[in-house]
């Protein structure tokens, strides 16, 4: 369902540098997609009302100039409207000044095409946003509408943001790559915080080098390529947390095939095995999530308590019962087990094959499914990449997150990167 198959972002940049595209080129193709998809998918909240002609970055070295983007309804931007996915409680029709992100999009050159659906403030009650894969089906959240309007083709590139599993749970019932990176890496300024300590920006791409791409974009690092000897030497450990739940059995074969292809190109298995003392991961990020919402939302709940889904409601009443006392004996364990977890990756892993989603997409639209996969690795703060390698016989999408240490975001891509070149 892509707009231009083939087309990556560095392709267009070469082909706008050689005079064979024009610089609006990609944003027609996506206009052109939108009024066919949009109305069956609804992944948009707000669309542009024009071409962004006076934010366009003409320099040399912009990696992204004239790449069409979308921004979860979190993202606050000086010239289009951000709801948080209240259905209108909430409104602001114009920020005084661009998140920190968009800024950083405007001078790589980026287009913003406009603001993507997201569940309310970024919890779980669910959107309008169907899954293009099946429109029966719920694309997942809070980052509903990035990860399905790249899905679709409507634009190939689009940003979310993850403080339980909003990235990667979509990314795996859409089918495409979502990429988390290290917690704090991409500035949240600007962006509706929930649970400060775990709240993360990412993005949404259908192919790897569109995430290597943008990486490089936003964090002036160098170009991520292939690995010299493909990934002889890589070693490669396959863990679910928490530990004591056995994946289904569709999940398990998303896994085998994700490690399978990684052995195919030299990696090296790693009978991984965590403590159990990994385990209350799943209990301190709840308990952590909704000791920080509580006092996030503080306002939001002062005023429209009677307006807020039900689930929400729950989670901030939760949090204001939570002592500090509780919240800080489980965030010095956290500290712990991030130290335990960087000895792992230091002595024998490089990177860990997990289950991105307990399954494939859940049919019907009331709920965004179940984002237990990824509570754990969000609250640890390590870069986390959804590989879109494994449909079930009826042909949806299960994905396999692949998590790598902390800081080490290029080293991963990297490996992904090399990953995914034809056997």
């Amino acid at each position: 369902m892509q707009s231009l198959p083939g087309l990556t972002i560095e392709n267009f940049q070469r082909q706008l540098a050689n005079g064979d595209r024009q610089l609006l080129h990609w944003w027609k193709l996506c206009q052109a997609q939108i009024e066919r998809c949009e109305p069956e998918v609804q992944a948009w909240e707000y669309l542009s009302r024009g071409v962004p002609v006076t934010d366009i970055c003409l320099a040399d070295d912009a990696l992204l100039r004239g790449v069409p983007v979308g921004l979860k309804d979190l993202i606050e931007t000086r010239d289009m409207p951000t709801s948080w996915g209240t259905g209108g409680y909430l409104h602001s029709s114009g920020a005084s000044a661009d998140a920190s992100l968009v800024t950083l999009l405007k001078r790589q050159g980026a287009l913003i095409l406009g603001k993507t659906v997201t569940t309310e403030l970024a919890y779980f009650t669910p959107s309008k946003t169907r899954n293009p894969h099946d429109l029966s089906r719920t694309p997942g959240g809070s980052s509903s509408g990035s990860a399905a309007a790249v899905a679709a083709g409507m634009v190939p590139l689009a940003f979310g943001t993850q403080t339980v599993g909003s990235i990667i749970r979509p990314a795996s019932y859409c089918g495409v790559f979502g990429y988390k990176p290290t917690m704090g890496t991409i500035n949240f300024t600007g962006t509706k915080p929930f649970a400060p300590s775990m709240d993360t920006l990412g993005w949404f791409a259908n192919n790897i080098e569109d995430v290597c791409t943008t990486f490089s974009a936003l964090t002036h690092s160098q170009p991520i390529e292939t690995l010299p000897e493909a990934l002889r030497g890589v070693r490669v450990g396959v863990c679910s947390l928490p530990t004591d739940r056995e994946p289904t059995l569709e999940v398990q074969q998303a896994l085998y095939h994700a490690q399978a292809r990684l052995l195919a190109m030299g990696a090296e298995p790693v009978n991984l095995m965590l403590e159990s003392r990994f385990n209350p991961l799943i209990e301190y990020q709840h308990l952590i999530l909704a000791y920080e919402a509580a006092r996030s939302l503080a306002s939001e709940y002062q005023g429209y308590a009677d307006r807020m889904g039900a689930e929400l409601v729950g989670l901030i009443k939760e949090g204001m019962k939570i002592s500090y006392n509780d919240y800080s004996t489980a965030k010095r364990e956290v500290e712990k087990l991030r130290c335990m977890l960087s000895s792992v990756f230091a002595n024998q892993v490089d990177v860990i094959l997990a289950p991105s989603a307990v399954g494939v997409a859940p049919k019907g639209l009331g709920s965004t499914g179940d984002p237990l996969y990824s509570r754990a690795w969000t609250l640890l703060g390590v870069p986390c990449l959804n590989l879109p390698l494994f449909q079930n016989d009826q042909g949806l999408p299960i994905g396999v997150q692949m998590i790598g240490e902390r800081f080490h975001d290029i080293r991963l891509l990297s490996i992904a990167h090399t990953l995914m070149q034809p056997l």
